[in-house]
Order: C-alpha cells, then sequence, then structure tokens
C-alpha cells in the first residue's frame, strides 16, 4: 500500500493542473448497523482507502502529500468503554507500525487538521462516475473542509487499473484458494443436494483453508434451468433449488482475501458425465474462451474479443444444428447476443468489477450484449481480467429472437425447442496480462474428459481409490 501510494504521487506530479503544496484527502468505510438495531453488519473496507492504505478497521481518514510522499492515518479516538467491551484500545503507535504510515492523528470532534503539511488546498479522489456500476464515489467529508480549496479527482480511477507484482501475488492467491474450492465443490455434487448446500462448501473452504471471511460477491449456484439466470443466487432466488440428476450446474464464486478478488465459473454436469446436448454447448464455450486467450495480448481491443466470443459461438450453434445460414449475417444482427447478452469479462482487483474500464471519452458501444461490456480500452500488461463467455438458453430473450424475423430465420426452432429448460454454460477464468500474451490465474478442470474423470474419481469409494493406487 505504500507502494501504491508512491505510485499515485508520481502519477499527480506529472499530471497538469496539480499544484504544488497539494494533499489527497480519502475516507475509509463507515461501521454500518443492520437497520434500527445495534448489531453490527461484517465491515469491509471502501475500495479506494483500501487501495492506498490497507486499512481493516472502519471510520477512518487517510492524507497523503503529494509533494514529499508523506502520508498521514486518522483514526477514530475510542471511548473507553471499548476496552471493556471491544478490545484493547491502541496507541497511535500501534497504527503507524502496523500500516507503514508517517504519522498517525485522532479523528475527534473537533476539525481535522492538515496544517502539518503548510496547505490550502487538497485534492478528494473519491468523486467521479464508476463507469461500471453508474454509481458515483462519494467525496470525503469532515468538519473543517470548507476552508480548504477542494478540487475533485479521477486519477485514482486509473492508478488501480495496472497491478503491481504485489498485488499480482495476491490475486494468484484468491484464485489458487478459490480454484480448489471449486474443485472442491465438483467433487461433492450429487443430485438430491440442495444449491446452497455447494455454496456453503465453496465458502467453508475459502474460509478455512485460505482466512477468506468474505466472498467477493454473492455465491451463484445455479443448476438446471437456474443456470440460465444471470446473476442468479440474489435474496429472491437464494440458491435454494433442489439438484436433480441431468441437471448442468452453473457454479459462478470467489473468495477475496485483504478485499482482493477472485471471479471464477464452473460449468458441469451435476452426475458427472456430460449428455450430447450438454457438451455440445460446452465445448462450444470452451472454445469460445481458449480462442480469446489465445489472442489476448497488449494492444488487442476488448471490443474485438467480445466479438471473437460472438463469432465462434454462432460457428459451434450451427453445427449443433440450433442456427442455420450465414455466421457473418447474424452478426449484423446481434444475434450472438440472443445467447450471451453479457459482456466477454471486465476488470478484476480490488473490487470484483474493478474501476477505470472506460478512459474518459470512451463510450459504450451501444449494440447489444457489447453495451453490457464493462471495459472498453485496450488491453495492457498487468491488467487482470476476466475471461467468461457463455451461451445460456434465456426463454425471454429466445422468444424475442423468435418474434424478431430479422433474427428468427436463422434459428431452426425445432431444435432450439429440445435445449429449452437447458440452462446455460459459463466458462470463467482470471488472467493477468503479460508482455507477450497472458498469465492464466485460475487452476480448475476444464475439457470434458477433464471433468467427467476428476468428478468419476472423486466418486469412487476409498477403499477403490486405494487399490488403484497399490496397482
Amino acid at each position: 500500500f505504500a507502494e501504491n501510494r508512491r505510485r499515485l504521487c508520481e502519477g499527480l506530479k506529472a499530471k497538469d493542473g496539480v499544484v504544488s503544496q497539494s494533499v489527497v484527502v480519502l475516507q475509509g468505510g463507515e461501521q454500518k448497523q443492520r437497520y434500527c438495531t445495534d448489531t453490527d453488519l461484517l465491515f469491509r473496507q471502501e475500495s479506494f482507502f483500501h487501495w492506498a492504505f490497507g486499512v481493516t478497521e472502519p471510520d477512518c481518514f487517510g492524507a497523503i502529500d503529494v509533494d514529499s510522499g508523506k502520508s498521514i492515518l486518522f483514526v477514530p479516538k475510542l471511548p473507553e468503554s471499548y476496552a471493556t467491551w471491544m478490545g484493547e484500545i491502541f496507541s497511535k503507535e500501534h497504527f503507524k507500525q502496523k500500516y507503514a504510515v508517517d504519522e498517525v492523528q485522532f479523528t475527534c470532534d473537533d476539525e481535522i487538521e492538515f496544517n502539518m503539511f503548510y496547505v490550502c488546498f487538497f485534492l478528494s479522489v473519491q468523486r467521479g462516475l464508476n463507469t461500471d456500476s453508474g454509481s458515483t464515489c462519494r467525496e470525503a467529508s469532515f468538519q473543517g473542509i470548507s476552508k480548504y480549496s477542494v478540487s475533485h479527482l479521477l486519477l485514482l480511477f486509473y492508478s488501480r487499473l495496472l497491478k503491481t507484482d504485489m498485488e499480482l501475488e495476491v490475486l494468484r492467491y484468491t484464485n489458487r484458494i478459490s480454484s480448489e474450492a471449486h474443485k472442491m465443490v465438483m467433487k461433492h455434487v450429487k443430485p438430491g443436494q440442495k444449491e446452497y448446500e455447494m455454496e456453503s462448501l465453496f465458502q467453508h473452504y475459502c474460509y478455512t483453508k485460505g482466512g477468506m471471511r468474505h466472498t467477493s460477491y454473492t455465491c451463484i449456484c445455479g443448476t438446471g434451468n437456474n443456470s440460465s439466470v444471470l446473476h442468479y443466487g440474489h435474496a429472491g432466488a437464494p440458491n435454494d433449488k433442489t439438484i436433480v440428476d441431468g441437471d448442468m450446474c452453473l457454479f459462478d464464486m470467489g473468495g477475496e482475501y485483504y478485499c482482493y478478488s477472485s471471479d471464477i465459473t464452473c460449468s458441469f454436469p451435476a452426475n458427472g458425465k456430460f449428455t450430447a446436448d450438454q457438451r455440445a454447448i460446452y465445448e462450444a464455450v470452451l472454445k469460445s474462451s481458449r480462442a480469446v486467450m489465445a489472442a489476448i495480448k497488449p494492444g488487442v481491443k476488448w471490443t474485438d474479443m467480445h466479438r471473437l466470443a460472438d463469432r465462434v459461438h454462432l460457428e459451434e450453434l450451427v453445427k449443433v444444428g440450433i442456427l442455420k445460414g450465414s455466421v457473418e449475417d447474424m452478426l449484423k444482427v446481434h444475434l450472438g447476443s440472443v445467447f450471451m447478452p453479457h459482456g466477454l469479462g471486465h476488470l478484476l482487483g480490488i473490487d470484483v468489477h474493478d474501476v477505470g474500464g472506460y478512459p474518459e471519452g470512451v463510450e459504450r458501444i451501444n449494440e447489444p450484449g457489447l453495451r453490457s461490456l464493462r471495459m472498453g480500452r485496450l488491453v495492457q500488461e498487468r491488467m487482470v481480467l476476466t475471461v467468461e463467455p457463455g451461451i445460456y438458453f434465456i426463454n425471454h430473450l429466445l422468444d424475442q429472437a423468435l418474434a424478431n424475423p430479422a433474427q428468427s430465420c436463422f434459428i431452426n426452432s425445432q431444435v432450439l425447442a429440445r435445449f429449452r429448460g437447458f440452462g446455460g454454460v459459463r466458462i470463467e477464468d482470471d488472467i493477468a496480462v503479460t508482455a507477450n500474451g497472458m498469465e492464466l490465474l485460475t487452476c480448475v478442470p476444464r475439457t470434458v474428459e477433464e471433468i467427467e474423470a476428476f468428478m468419476a474419481d472423486a466418486a469412487k469409494p476409498f477403499s477403490a481409490v486405494v487399490s488403484q493406487e497399490k496397482l
């Protein structure tokens, strides 16, 4: 985090319009209670503040002198009763050593003072549109702010875009643990269980083996037709279906370590054996995933990677018999978005949908599928991205396509009827872009043969495994 602060100051000093004697001020997350109760919600640090300071406690501020790089952490002055109910009250020196900052001050009811910097001007970084979520970052605010000259800054969005070696190492860790958790789920899934049992297994592994108290997002454990619901697992559909023999499973889950995310999706049959139709759709998605990863390198347009995945999907759906006609003509009417309405992937880091996907002056392409793409940049070295193509049979979208003459002319409705209720397949891997290509961070069984062999081995009685090892 000290390295992140150093990079931020270097970027600011190189930026036009940033005056000397400037201070970056960031406000951390606040401890919240559940509605009108005194029950604390599990705290997770605000992402920009975490990127700069790595502080786990709530209700803090941080300041960085751009000229010198000096950092000051402001922590709450706790009441004496805290020692009875919550534990030891630590000194300023404790926080200085813990977070490697130059100075620690208390936030009190009085004004936060920045006079130690001899400044009259500071930059509030937490202000600007998050182009992924559409939400505006909260601006740092405190008593006495009015006496400073305030400017708003977007540079921190872009400072988070490229990862340091240390950040990459943490992201490798989150992927390693989460990959093993997915494999644990794959070993234990069977018809008759509830989807939430698989969610529980994943969370248990991530916490016990990886120290991950949080997941990166709400777990998606869709089986059968639920695997076509892109953001399944929410409060209205809480992973509560009973898994049925023959169901396709789509499990999209990622553990989070010290606010750094992972985002992995595995799709496989609940009984461990692909049907011919399941295999055809799965291998179509796997082909597009591998085509994209083979093409990834610095300078590539991310929008072109989305279009590549669309093309592969359409070509493969023609082979299956669901579609007929010219793929080029299908692309013109955006038929690919009927089967993959979401974007190919997104930036990954402290947030699962990390910031900085659309720089100033770059707008989303207003076309089906592409308008949901969370990044419009050229691919750069040190970016961490998800590659998550999918093919889904979503009744709402299929009905719309069949009612649209421009699209229905390519659809073989009789073959398509066989896939109603199939659900969907998504294959999602996390990658780090290198100088000449990419590093695959995710490590789970991916081919049909690997999945079937892994699940078959997991289903063997222990004695059979032992005797095989003896042989």
